[in-house]
């Protein structure tokens, strides 16, 4: 068994990016590390999950559990704290002081890829869904000066409004549409958000949060109507190398 071991916490993850990822960068770097892939049916069994991996260093947060796990933390940054989610955890301290810090690289990455993908475009966006990845989106975005609107079924989350109001002339207001939801990720291919398509033009710009498949329904609908496109690939990358960056920081104490 590796020295030092990391992970992934979510509900279904047999097509985790992270995993190849990591484990790709530990035989790439020849580093004494391992990456699993942790499925809880609950978060509140992260304190079960931690203590019985000792080497456990770090773990990466997904759906459904990125705001969730939060009461489950010893501290959180700054920028977590204001999104209100959480997809790293550095796991800190020695066996009976453990500290888990959470902290969010969504945003970060996010708005990186927004900037390159944009340039100095700025305007009215849409954020489909309300979960953890929307809450780093709108942050993001907020600070980059776009005026943010979010969007998710029935409208349950405050501020949202619902599909069934973004009619194809309201939509054409907004000049980019970000998909936090994963609605047409593999292996449901066929599936994306129900967004009025006929209000898509070529003035949009279409992020989908999604990375498999490359090209998803959504991104593939905005390409018909001449708008520009780009998925999540890029910006999982970067998130991940934040994450290590974190764990490699905040590893200050071997666990004994």
């Amino acid at each position: 068994m590796s020295s030092k071991r990391y992970g992934l916490i979510g509900r279904t993850l047999s097509h985790s990016f992270s995993r190849d990822y990591f484990i790709q960068k530990f035989e790439a770097g020849s580093i004494d590390a391992e990456y699993l892939l942790f499925e809880l049916d609950d978060i509140s069994s992260i304190h079960k999950l931690i203590a019985s991996n000792p080497s456990l260093q770090g773990l990466n947060v997904t759906i459904p559990y990125k705001k969730s796990v939060i009461p489950f933390l010893s501290w959180l940054s700054p920028e977590a704290e204001a999104i209100g989610a959480v997809n790293t955890i550095v796991v800190d301290g020695v066996k009976d002081s453990l500290i888990l810090k959470g902290y969010n690289t969504d945003a970060p990455a996010f708005a990186s890829e927004v900037r390159a993908f944009t340039g100095m475009h700025r305007g009215k966006a849409l954020v489909l869904g309300s979960g953890g990845a929307s809450a780093a989106a709108v942050y993001a975005l907020n600070a980059m000066g776009w005026i943010v609107q979010v969007v998710s079924r029935g409208a349950v989350a405050p501020g949202s409004v619902g599909y069934e109001e973004l009619t194809p002339e309201v939509i054409r207001h907004y000049r980019l549409i970000v998909n936090c939801t994963p609605a047409g990720m593999y292996p449901d291919i066929k599936e994306m958000p129900p967004l009025q398509v006929e209000g898509i033009t070529a003035d949009h710009y279409l992020f989908d949060m999604i990375y498999n498949p490359g090209v998803t329904h959504f991104m593939a609908a905005g390409l018909k109507k001449g708008a520009r496109v780009m998925n999540g690939s890029g910006m999982l990358r970067l998130q991940a190398e934040l994450s290590w960056q974190l764990w490699l920081a905040g590893n200050a104490h071997e666990k004994q």
